[in-house]
């Protein structure tokens, strides 16, 4: 006889329903939806494995090498480990939930997920934040086994290891995951009721294995002049432009619109009241949300910080919301919240896929991946053209890594494409070998190049134009969504490479051969 499911076990399997639902969802879009540039160059990464990169750790560069592994180089193949990912991590919040509330929190936790925008469009993605919020979840639900665990017992070192591990994957993946330690520190050093673990080995054996999990991220910073720690403390501690006030207030009107606006003030009470809650397992949880959130909002009094950054913060902050116990005004509240977001994701989803909101393309967040193809089949044109005509090969790529690694992703040759960072900033192309170390004298080069000014002569052409015999401005390919021109590149043609190259900026120290 089949045992009818509980109202509990239903519970459950709802909300395992719901996160499923969802990361389907996902799927069909990451299918639909063209890659922007930094997922392009993410998967450039993926053609480079290594132990680093210079702008992030090597998480999303292996989730994309093994999703392409499966279903090839695709939009989805790119993307598809990006959306179990997020499907991880939302199955270890429902169960971190459980936890803290019950089977009625498990599910709330599920929709509140599921109707964030942050979770609908970012774990679509493929960027380091998929593994990351994948790798905070799991570190979190496998810590809250350990401070339920006796102190200092074996199930609760074992639990405290599974933290590390944990936190160790989450520091291959993006390097502010080292505020998750942080703020599991000032919760045990801060909270009397938590103080009692510092003097069992289990949070020293967790960060132990942590370090280890992330000593070939430090051993390639070490290998190649730091530099990926430099550029991102650069990149988040620097010196910003605009007033500090519009740069906080840039940074929570971000929140609003990837959390929802009824849900963010949600979270926010819920975690300010868990703070001073006697429970110590809800204390270690806030403080997570807290540290992070505030981190953040620290950093942007000095340089503009992204919205993402703080997407870690919203994991520990759903589960404490969805074990609140709930007034029915409260819980009122939580479906307006859900049913906000639930809108805000629809409406974004037909906006990538047919234009409904006054947007122009240039300005659609959803449009960045749009065009591109058109760029690289012209790319290719000019340079079968030119090969016909010298005799000589002819290599592609552009001035900055958005042109070069699009080029080689939309060609179905997957040619390699080189960024020359003449003008643009430092990035990954600058530790592969590029066009003088590939070429030959005589080896042509097409270029396309964003358009800085009105010159005749792009300023990347004028700094080239001594190493090459001839350049020939090919004309401008327009990047369209649908019919309507997002923007814009020149094309340039370089004839008959002289061997010699313009001195370029260093951006690491090389070691000494």
């Amino acid at each position: 006889m089949t045992e009818v499911p509980s109202h509990r076990n239903r519970a459950v399997l709802g909300a395992i329903a719901v996160i499923t639902l969802a990361a389907v969802a996902r799927a069909v879009f990451a299918t639909i939806i063209t890659l922007p540039p930094d997922e392009t160059y993410y998967w450039e990464w993926s053609r480079h494995l290594a132990a680093g990169y210079f702008d992030h750790p090597p998480a999303i560069a292996l989730f994309i090498h093994a999703g392409t592994i499966m279903l090839g180089v695709t939009p989805l193949g790119v993307r598809i480990t990006s959306v179990l990912a997020g499907w991880g991590a939302a199955l270890c919040l429902v169960f971190l939930a459980r936890r803290l509330g019950g089977d009625r929190a498990a599910l709330v936790a599920a929709i509140a997920m599921s109707c964030m925008p942050l979770a609908a469009a970012g774990l679509i993605l493929a960027t380091p934040d998929a593994p990351l919020l994948c790798a905070v979840a799991l570190t979190l639900l496998a810590m809250d086994h350990a401070l339920a665990a006796p102190p200092g017992g074996w199930r609760s070192c074992a639990w405290w290891l599974a933290a590390g591990a944990a936190l160790g994957l989450a520091l291959i993946s993006k390097y502010n995951a080292v505020l998750l330690p942080l703020a599991a520190l000032i919760a045990l050093a801060g909270a009397p009721s938590l103080r009692r673990q510092l003097r069992t080995p289990g949070p020293y054996a967790a960060a132990v294995l942590a370090l280890l999990i992330f000593t070939p991220v430090v051993l390639w910073n070490a290998h190649n002049g730091w530099a990926s720690f430099r550029f991102q403390l650069a990149h988040g501690l620097g010196d910003g432009h605009g007033s500090h006030l519009s740069r906080e207030a840039s940074l929570i009107g971000g929140q609003l619109a990837l959390v929802s606006p009824i849900l963010f003030i949600m979270l926010a009470v819920t975690v300010v009241q868990a703070v001073r809650a006697r429970d110590p397992r809800r204390v270690m949880l806030a403080s997570v949300a807290a540290t992070i959130f505030v981190f953040f909002c620290v950093s942007a009094w000095r340089r503009p910080a992204e919205a993402n950054w703080q997407a870690p913060a919203y994991i520990p902050a759903i589960a404490l919301l969805a074990a609140r116990p709930a007034s029915r005004t409260w819980r009122r509240w939580l479906i307006a919240a859900c049913a906000l977001g639930a809108l805000m994701i629809l409406v974004m989803y037909i906006q990538a896929v047919v234009p409904v909101l006054p947007l122009s393309a240039n300005d659609d967040p959803t449009a960045r991946g749009t065009g591109w193809d058109s760029l690289a089949v012209a790319v290719q044109r000019v340079a079968a053209d030119e090969s016909a005509r010298s005799g000589a090969h002819t290599w592609l790529g552009g001035d900055r890594y958005q042109e070069a690694s699009e080029i080689g992703f939309h060609l179905p040759s997957h040619p390699e494409s080189f960024a020359l960072n003449i003008s643009g900033r430092p990035n990954q192309y600058d530790f592969w070998p590029s066009f003088p170390d590939r070429a030959r004298p005589g080896d042509g080069l097409v270029l396309a190049l964003e358009v800085q000014s009105a010159d005749t002569l792009d300023a990347v052409i004028r700094q080239l134009l001594p190493y090459f015999a001839s350049a020939r401005y090919v004309g401008v390919v327009e990047l369209r969504r649908g019919t309507e021109v997002r923007t814009t590149r020149r094309v340039w043609a370089l004839r008959g490479w002289r061997g010699t190259w313009p001195r370029g900026r260093q951006v690491y120290d090389a070691p000494e051969p």
